[in-house]
């Protein structure tokens, strides 16, 4: 049975409400980061490529040191200093906006630095959870959480896309900045951690273990590849998608800023769906229905090639969104279960490396293939690669999962 927010502790609100500020801010930034560099800098396909590359990039070269961190120190710190590091470089794009004095390179060096604080926090938040709520609400304090960030993903691309067609690309991250810095207060409210000074151990030595417990765990492995397959061709996709949903598919950029909130009411969708599915098909059914849901929308969006309508475009986005929520809220429950609490920072932290990791490569993938052989081939890159993960997951253990198995 699922838990109301209202019966989750009061620290795990708190947790929920910073989250949620902070994926509003980030989606926002998101959204306007293409469309300034695409309307008010004249980016071309491949510029917005590297430009999502430069603002991926932090999670494939800091998840490591990060979940090190988290494992050593006060994980409700790590998130506040991260979240203001991020606050700051948004606060920065608003100044340069406002001088006039933003160029390309700038804006890909802030947004790397705000995605420093995004990948800190997303390595530590996980990692905190277990010590806010007990296991037996793991799941139901994951749903709100990914409801809170699904919320995010719907009105925030929307909002961002729309302020910077309405009012421009400075009252957008004016908003984003406002409410990074409101999620740092609600996350300096917690209360300090007891014990947060870890034994001292030998960096190379946890390194091992975290990713030797990852690579020998029958059910996080497949997970584990799975999820880099997902993240290459989705970003490979997204280093495009504005380009060419503005230059092929004749779309505003209040109608790009839609359909990329649209993924997020998916997400909506599938996070409120959660309890109900989950009473009718089994845990590894639920964990399934992500990768199925993301080779469906790929197969939508590779049409549009052919048939050119922002109807197709809306559908891929949502099913993008319904299906992979079903499997960030089970795969992170899975991994919260089965993984000691001790480990958590480090191995949320190599997953993030070599999941978001893929990200910036899937960018730099989506960049080059569309300088050299045009958005057209990238959209069938982008769905090779989500059939790959499909064929993963399909294949492995998890499917025949029936329930949260004990930990290891």
């Amino acid at each position: 049975m699922t838990t109301p927010a209202a019966f989750l502790p009061a620290a795990f609100k708190r947790l929920g409400w910073s989250n949620l500020l902070a994926q509003f801010s980030e989606q926002i930034a998101l959204a306007a980061a293409p469309l300034a560099a695409v309307l008010l800098l004249s980016a071309s396909p491949s510029q917005t490529g590297w430009l999502q590359t430069a603002q991926t990039l932090p999670f494939l070269l800091l998840s490591i040191p990060a979940g090190l961190v988290a494992d050593r120190a006060s994980r409700r710190a790590l998130m506040v200093g991260s979240e203001a590091l991020r606050a700051l470089s948004l606060a920065a794009i608003v100044a340069l906006l406002v001088l006039g004095a933003l160029n390309l390179p700038l804006l890909a060096l802030l947004g790397f630095a705000g995605a420093i604080g995004t990948v800190c926090y997303s390595v530590a938040a996980p990692a905190l959870v277990p010590s806010l709520v007990p296991r037996a609400q793991l799941a139901d304090a994951n749903r709100w959480l990914e409801l809170a960030r699904s919320a995010a993903y719907a009105a925030g691309p929307a909002l961002g896309g729309a302020l910077v067609g309405w009012t421009g690309a400075p009252a957008a991250y004016v908003l984003a900045t406002v409410l990074s810095l409101l999620a740092v207060l609600l996350l300096a409210g917690l209360r300090r951690e007891e014990n947060v000074v870890r034994q001292k151990r030998d960096l190379l030595h946890d390194l091992r273990e975290g990713a030797g417990f990852i690579l020998r765990h029958d059910l996080l492995r497949p997970i584990l590849v799975t999820a880099i397959f997902f993240n290459t061709a989705w970003f490979v996709l997204q280093a495009i998608y504005v380009a060419y949903a503005v230059q092929n598919l004749g779309l505003t950029a209040t109608q790009v800023g839609v359909t990329l909130g649209i993924s997020g009411a998916g997400m909506v969708f599938g996070a409120l769906a959660a309890p109900a599915l989950s009473r009718q098909v089994s845990f590894g059914t639920m964990i399934v229905l992500g990768p199925v849901g993301g080779f469906a929308a790929a197969l939508l969006m590779l049409l549009t090639l052919w048939l050119p309508s922002i109807f197709l475009v809306a559908v891929s986005f949502f099913l993008f969104g319904a299906g992979p929520v079903l499997w960030t809220i089970s795969t992170m429950t899975l991994r919260q279960a089965v993984t000691p609490n001790a480990m958590l920072g480090r191995v949320s932290a190599f997953i993030m490396t070599v999941t978001f990791g893929a990200r910036p490569v899937g960018a730099a993938i989506g960049a080059a293939v569309a300088a050299h052989s045009g958005v057209a081939a990238c959209l069938f890159v982008a769905t090779l690669g989500f059939l790959v993960q499909l064929l993963v997951i399909a294949a492995s253990r998890v499917p025949k999962l029936q329930d949260l198995p004990e930990p290891a």
